[in-house]
Formats: C-alpha cells, sequence, structure tokens
C-alpha cells in the first residue's frame, strides 16, 4: 500500500500497478484530466504536476514531469494538480495572471506551464527573468508564444510568496506527511511488484532477495521502457525515501554526493567549485526532470552521451559501490565496460559519488553541444582538466560523450599534452591525435565527421578560453543577452 496526499487528502492505493505513472493515475484512477499528456517522454511539460515533500522537517514543492513519475514515488509526499490551483469561485493568482497576460491560446500546454509557474512562484518568490526561463524550459508551447507566458510570470514575481490557500495549510500538510512517510510502501499487482526501502541497509538486503530487480530513482529514464516501449518491469525497487543516500558533504578534498540526491540540489556546491559543471547542469534535461534525476542513475544509465559521465571522469571522481554489507570505491572511468555493460555486480548499487575538489594549477572545462540550448540530449560532450605549470602541461584528463559505446577518455590526446610546452603548436598535435581516441557513429543527432571535427575543437576552445584572461573574445553563445 501506497499513501500520500492528492492536494490535501489523504489517498490510500495498493490495487495499483507499480508500472503506472502518475499521469496515468491522475487521468484514469481519479478523472483529474487537467493533467495532459503531450509526448509521454518528458520533453513537453503538459503534464507537469507539482509534488510537495519534507525537507529537514520544512516543505519544499519540485515541478515533476507526471508521465515519467510512478506512482510508487508519491508515498509520503502531496501530490498537486491544476484541479487544486482554484480556491472556490476564485482562479489562483498564477492562474489569473495567464488570462490577463493572454499567455493561452489552444490551451493544450497551460495547465503545465501553471504548474511550472506554481513551484516557481513558491520557490523563488522574487525570481527574475534568468530563474523564470529556468523554471519554463521545460514547458513546449507551439501557438502563444513564451513572451506574454514569461510577462505572466514576471509580474508575479514579489518580495513574498502568494498567500494562497496552499499557505494557510502549510502546518496541516507538514503535519500529514509526517505522519505517513513513516510507513512502509510497497505495491503488488497482477505479479508486478515494487518496494519503497527507507534506508541503504533495507536497500541492500531487497537487491539480495530480488536480484533482478530494477532500480528507479527518479525514473526519467526508467520509465521511458514503460511509456515509449511497453515494457512491463517486474520488480521494481524504489529508493525514492532512502534518505541517506540524499546527501551532499563535502571534506577539505571531496564532494561527496548521495547517488539518491536529485540532480537540482547539487547544483550550488558544484557550482561554486566548478562553475563549468554549474553550467552544464543549468542545460541538463529541464527543470522538472532535473528535479526528479539523479547522478546515481545518470551514472548507472551508462549511456554514450549522459551528461554527467564525461565531466566526473575527466575530475577523476570515483563511484562507491555497496552490494550487502560490503562496500567497494572505483574510478569512475573504470565502471564503464561496453554499451550499457557496467562493472556494477548483480545485487550491487551506487551509493555515492566522489568528487575530488580543485587543485592549484589545475583549469577545469566542460562543454555541451546540442542542437537545442535547453532540454536537450549531447551531440558531443567535452570535459577537460588540465594541470598547466610554468607553461607546461603537467597533467591532462580528457574525456567525451557521444564519442564511442561508453562515456570514454581520449589518451592519446592526453599523451600529445603531457610535457608539452602549453602553445598552439601542442594543442593541434593534441587535435589531431583525437582521430585514433576515437570512432564515432552517426545518428541522427549528428555525423561521425561533424563529431570529429567538434570533438578537436572543443580542446581549441579551451585553448582559447585558457589564453583569454581578459575576456576579449566571446566563446559561448550562451553568453549572449
Amino acid at each position: 500500500m501506497i499513501k500520500f496526499l492528492l492536494n490535501q487528502t489523504v489517498q490510500q492505493e495498493d490495487q495499483l500497478s507499480p508500472n503506472m505513472t502518475v499521469l496515468n493515475y491522475l487521468r484514469t484512477k481519479v478523472n483529474k484530466t487537467g493533467t495532459k499528456e503531450g509526448c509521454g517522454s518528458g520533453d513537453c511539460g503538459a503534464c507537469t504536476v507539482v509534488l510537495g515533500e519534507l525537507v529537514d522537517g520544512q516543505l519544499q514543492y519540485r515541478s515533476v514531469n507526471s508521465c515519467l513519475t510512478f506512482v510508487s514515488a508519491l508515498h509520503g509526499k502531496q501530490l498537486i494538480t491544476v484541479e487544486d490551483l482554484q480556491n472556490s469561485q476564485s482562479l489562483h493568482p498564477v492562474q489569473q495572471a495567464l488570462v490577463e497576460f493572454h499567455g493561452s491560446q489552444c490551451g493544450y500546454c497551460t495547465p503545465g506551464f501553471i504548474m511550472s509557474m506554481f513551484a516557481l512562484g513558491k520557490n523563488h518568490p522574487n525570481a527574475n527573468k534568468e530563474e523564470i526561463l529556468e523554471s519554463l524550459a521545460g514547458n513546449l508551447c507551439r501557438c502563444t508564444g513564451y513572451r506574454p507566458i514569461v510577462d505572466a510570470a514576471m509580474s508575479l514575481s514579489q518580495e513574498k510568496p502568494i498567500l494562497d490557500q496552499f499557505t494557510q495549510l502549510e502546518q496541516k500538510t507538514i503535519a500529514a506527511l509526517k505522519s505517513l512517510s513513516d510507513e512502509p510502501a510497497t505495491l503488488e499487482f497482477n505479479n508486478l511488484k515494487s518496494f519503497s526501502p527507507t534506508s541503504t541497509d533495507e536497500l541492500a538486503q531487497l537487491l539480495q532477495d530480488h536480484p533482478s530487480a530494477r532500480i528507479v530513482a527518479g525514473g526519467t529514464d526508467l520509465a521511458l521502457e514503460v511509456t515509449q516501449f511497453r515494457r512491463e518491469i517486474e520488480t521494481l525497487i524504489s529508493v525514492n525515501n532512502v534518505e541517506d543516500m540524499k546527501v551532499l558533504e563535502e571534506t577539505d578534498k571531496e564532494i561527496v554526493i548521495g547517488s539518491n540526491l536529485p540532480i537540482s540540489d547539487s547544483y550550488q556546491m558544484l557550482s561554486q567549485y566548478y562553475p563549468d559543471f554549474g553550467e552544464l547542469l543549468h542545460r541538463f534535461a529541464s527543470l522538472q526532470v532535473r528535479n526528479q534525476g539523479t547522478f546515481g542513475g545518470n551514472v548507472a544509465n551508462a549511456s554514450p552521451i549522459g551528461d554527467a559521465p564525461p565531466l566526473l571522469i575527466a575530475l577523476n571522481a570515483k563511484l562507491k559501490l555497496r552490494r550487502g554489507k560490503q562496500s567497494r570505491i572505483i574510478p569512475i572511468e573504470d565502471y564503464f565496460i561496453s554499451y550499457k555493460v557496467t562493472a556494477q555486480q548483480a545485487s550491487e548499487f551506487i551509493e555515492q559519488i566522489i568528487i575530488p575538489k580543485p587543485e592549484t594549477n589545475k583549469e577545469f572545462k566542460a562543454y555541451k553541444i546540442s542542437k537545442r540550448l535547453d532540454d536537450d540530449i549531447s551531440a558531443v560532450c567535452g570535459a577537460f582538466n588540465l594541470e598547466i605549470h610554468k607553461g607546461t602541461v603537467v597533467s591532462a584528463r580528457v574525456a567525451f560523450g557521444g564519442m564511442a559505446a561508453t562515456p570514454k577518455r581520449a589518451s592519446g590526446c592526453e599523451q600529445a599534452l603531457i610535457g608539452k610546452a602549453w602553445c598552439l603548436s601542442t594543442v593541434k598535435a593534441a587535435m589531431v591525435s583525437l582521430e585514433s581516441d576515437f570512432e564515432p557513429l552517426s545518428d541522427f543527432r549528428a555525423s561521425k565527421e561533424y563529431r570529429s571535427a567538434t570533438a578537436a575543437n572543443l580542446l581549441y576552445r579551451f585553448f582559447i578560453e585558457q589564453q583569454n584572461t581578459n575576456n576579449q573574445i566571446e566563446t559561448r553563445v550562451t553568453s549572449y543577452v
């Protein structure tokens, strides 16, 4: 049984398929059809809902794609849909703003925009235009255009949060969520099962009892197997409530990220130490996906075009893997064996990602090349971590995504740099050496020729930026206003 708040009503469900998404639950089980289905893959935002959850005893709101969220993720949370915003006969201020600024035509995308704006108003009531654009980047509008929608959002920006029924009922909501979160959650329907452990010890035992089970964190990739490929996942283990895998800590030398921490929660710390990592996270899918997706899932998915792995490889990050009571730590570059094949053993899971802090004389840059600025997958992603001392390259870690069957280091390029003078001729030679490091494929994102040329040019861009100490040369289109 799972228990959650549907707006303010405690909902108990024990006859649901673990493969059911929140979108289908809303539309087919409780007749809340205001939430729309567009793409079914987390790209359009028409299905956006808001989840309220307790973080350190405080209520936090997250916009998520209901088409990618399994119902097991609702346990112990509050589910808010567009129908819940209207208070009696009065529209919610977010809804009213969209009406007044003419932000809707066909209306199909409107519920999703409203829910993204609602979450923004709760989390950042005095949001600036950049924050507004980021919050709406995961919502697609095909007819009105974004100007009136953005204007509506900007009209709501104020020093204090909007006083609505959710504010008035906040303490009641917190009390209700506290009473729900401690209860265990399982679902079983037609030989399909899901479990929701609350600790790593419980998770480790469940994986040993069910070695073929699939782990789901945010579900932003795994759910596609159900929604796009129509497969059934027999046994799911949701780690959504495993709080000790949501850590974000730092020591003198390392940043430790729990594999279950939502990507959006790690932005501030990573951008503090590695600004390019933070910039890439702004372009990591959409805010709805970042609010659910985790680094653990992004790594375990082992996609050759995953955004985080090339950066983590270049930074010499490590993975803490656990199986039963035994743990081991391996370099992340050793985790990827071949296409979708990893070093992870049966019943083993990623517990933590460990990232070294910056070292003196080392420079780190990362570049994502995609067809769209926001909410798009990399064609090529390059990461460079070089130690340059007195004009000589002392060490180099160069990694790419989109260039091979796995995220991979460019060993030939690194050897062409190490021990050489940091100058244009060295960089040109290293650019040529990349041809022997990779044999990229052509697909609908990019041709192999484009990928090879782009990878080499990214190293050249790194050189230009490193030499461009006075910022006289603009190399990043994202910097233009």
